[in-house]
């Protein structure tokens, strides 16, 4: 069998993409199995679609549905029809019998890209049907259009945005450079979690996160209140030029650890924790604003830099006290993303390293587009109605 000659590294991005009946798998099995089985139909009639020859045997005659079970989900196929009915698709029966094989050539194609070559093979050794180029451009069109129309899909109303980036090891020019994953995440007017886009970058300067904000605007993002993220230079001016209206939430949580730096005596550093997370657990806009000028004095002369660090910054993460009590706990912080970041990395561990942005953007969005429709079958993230403030 085919899969004999896999790395265990495939082995492990096919473990991935198989759990619990990978949407995107799913829909990459079927459409390689219909394909095929649309090209063998042509090879059985004589001619290409639409040709005209007086060496036709038949016609072609539509196509029949067909669901099958199989490890990464039920696959809704398409049976090519012949007007004699004498033609059935083996490549279908020969590609489900190599189900396993077929998905560890996908899993590869996901990490290292597709290839020409590379969709040729699958065709020829798991469902016995040779292609030609044209037919494996057009198929390896169809293959990315799936993660493409997903990425581009349009967007509605979102009233918190969170925005992260995270760094992937990528062959870039000859060399290998930590290429930023750029991400965003919105709760939508059902109070719903949805990963709404994903950029692969050189870096996190502002003119990537600018093209990537605006992505999101054309694509009909509207009715942003807030935008929660960690302080980063390149994100802020651009977030300012595109969303100059929206207010911005500054991650508490990276507050904190950005304290931590200020910082000069190791036995403080648990005592300046507690005080800040106690400005940020004030009850009121008020209290917390009290409490910091107390806090602020009160490193003023043993700490300066702390002092002048936590005026000049910690009203930055204060904004969320101008939403409803019940949204608080969960658009203070970017835990969203983290948590989200930490997913991409369990499974992208195992590349170690990718060869172009494409082959990296690719299974991002994969991973990404998964967990996206996951979180719409679970509860509510927020309740969007509640407006209490204080």
């Amino acid at each position: 069998m085919v899969q004999e000659n896999y790395t265990p590294l495939i082995e492990k991005i096919y473990n991935i993409f198989t759990r619990d009946g990978n949407q995107g798998m799913r829909e990459v099995f079927e459409l390689i199995l219909n394909e095929i089985a649309k090209i063998e139909r042509a090879q059985y009639l004589g001619v290409e679609p639409y040709e005209r020859s007086e060496s036709r045997v038949t016609h072609a005659n539509g196509f029949k549905d067909k669901a099958l079970k199989t490890r990464v989900g039920e696959l809704n196929l398409k049976i090519p029809q012949t007007r004699d009915c004498k033609f059935y698709p083996t490549s279908i029966e020969k590609g489900l019998r190599s189900e396993r094989a077929l998905g560890l050539a996908i899993a590869e194609m996901y990490m290292q890209g597709v290839s020409t070559r590379k969709i040729a093979a699958i065709a020829e050794k798991l469902c016995g049907v040779q292609v030609t180029s044209d037919e494996v451009s057009r198929l390896n069109k169809q293959l990315d259009e799936i993660l493409d129309k997903w990425r581009n899909r349009q967007l509605g109303s979102c009233q918190y945005l969170y925005l992260d980036a995270r760094y992937e090891k990528v062959r870039n020019g000859g060399v290998i450079v930590d290429c930023a994953v750029l991400i965003a995440v919105g709760v939508n007017a059902d109070g719903h979690r949805d990963v709404i886009g994903v950029s692969v970058a050189i870096s996190e300067a502002e003119v990537h996160w600018r093209k990537f904000l605006q992505t999101l605007q054309e694509r009909g993002l509207h009715g942003v209140k807030l935008i929660i993220s960690d302080d980063h230079a390149g994100l802020k001016a651009a977030r300012r030029a595109v969303f100059p209206s929206i207010p911005w939430q500054r991650c508490q949580f990276h507050l904190q650890q950005n304290a931590q730096s200020y910082i000069t005596k190791v036995e403080y550093k648990k005592i300046v924790a507690n005080d800040i997370r106690g400005i940020f657990n004030s009850p009121t806009e008020i209290e917390a604003e009290l409490f910091k000028k107390k806090i602020v004095a009160k490193y003023s002369k043993t700490m300066p830099g702390l002092s002048d660090w936590m005026e000049n910054n910690i009203h930055e993460g204060l904004t969320v006290f101008k939403f409803p009590v019940s949204h608080r706990k969960k658009i203070r912080t970017s835990n969203v993303l983290e948590r989200l970041n930490r997913e991409i990395k369990r499974r992208t561990s195992v590349a170690v390293m990718f060869p172009n942005e494409a082959s990296c953007l690719r299974l991002v969005s994969a991973i990404l587009m998964e967990i996206s429709e996951d979180w719409l079958f679970e509860s509510r993230y927020l309740n969007i109605n509640d407006k209490e403030v204080e």
